[in-house]
């Protein structure tokens, strides 16, 4: 059997949706789902050579395991039949899952957990893992059981082809159609990415951009449509604010599929805006695919 999917647990009913949603991801791929608790310690608190903390001298074990059982009860009525195990982990829920997504095939959270305060749109714990995380993130949001097509966010970055890899497996795994978008603009264009020709931005026609991001859109799409013959594709050529452009789009998609930064990118940064948007709010699951590491 393949890796398997995790799903981070925290009794909160976002990370019970994220288990019904895990238990399907996990009985498409024809894997085993891991439903992981995290149980934070005082450590700083810890006197110096104390015994290791552990939730059962604390009385908490029967709580940890009644949020367990519940996750498994919501695991198996969204997938009849798949194999479940449990992991409860001493640790910070941040760090346990960004270790325990090194051998996972999807890791899967809510888009809010118990610790999350009222005005955030998105946990810590989300965002962290999108930008830290060692492979596929899908954070569960957006309306219950989305239906459609699966949409890719496409910006032709080296960092993006990942992602793009990603969707089509996506899209033929649950044998749906393809939404390639890519969203461009004046200022997304590369002729303003060029410092010792000021001139381009200056001449180049609106005709001229868009075939040029045309031709982007192409050379990222073709090679995996031959690879995935039997998966419907759109290519979707739009001019517009790009975050609001896949906003939008995700309304009537399934997933979204978003690579962790794109080409517009700053060198320091793990995580992009455009990603970081579409995961506060897109309308449907995300699935945020980080490049070679």
């Amino acid at each position: 059997m393949s890796d398997p999917v995790i799903v981070g647990v925290d009794g909160s009913d976002s990370s019970l949706a994220a288990v019904g949603v895990a238990a399907h991801e996990a009985r498409l791929r024809g894997t085993s789902l891991r439903v992981v608790h995290a149980m934070g310690r005082p450590s700083a608190h810890l006197p110096a050579g104390a015994a290791p903390w552990s939730p059962a001298d604390h009385g908490l074990e029967p709580m940890v395991h009644g949020q367990l059982a519940l996750a498994e009860e919501r695991a198996h009525a969204a997938a009849p039949g798949i194999e479940i195990t449990r992991s409860v982990v001493t640790g910070d829920a941040i760090e346990v899952l960004e270790i325990e997504s090194g051998s996972a095939a999807l890791t899967v959270v809510g888009s809010r957990g118990l610790t999350g305060f009222s005005g955030l749109l998105l946990g810590s714990t989300a965002v962290h893992l999108a930008a830290h995380g060692h492979g596929p993130l899908m954070v569960v949001r957006g309306r219950p059981e989305p239906d459609g097509p699966v949409l890719l966010a496409v910006d032709g970055s080296p960092a993006g082809e990942r992602a793009v890899e990603f969707a089509f497996a996506e899209a033929a795994l649950r044998g749906a159609p393809l939404v390639a978008l890519h969203v461009w603009n004046t200022w997304s264009e590369g002729a303003y990415e060029a410092p010792l020709d000021p001139l381009a931005a200056m001449v180049a026609t609106a005709d001229q951009l868009r075939e040029a991001e045309q031709r982007l859109l192409d050379r990222a799409v073709a090679p995996w449509q031959e690879i995935y013959p039997q998966v419907t594709v759109e290519r979707r050529l739009v001019r517009s604010r790009i975050r609001n452009a896949l906003i939008d789009a995700s309304e009537e998609a399934r997933l979204v599929v978003v690579g962790a930064r794109g080409s517009g990118g700053f060198t320091g940064l793990l995580l992009g805006s455009v990603s970081q948007a579409l995961l506060h709010h897109a309308h449907c699951p995300v699935t945020v695919v980080r490049g070679k590491e």
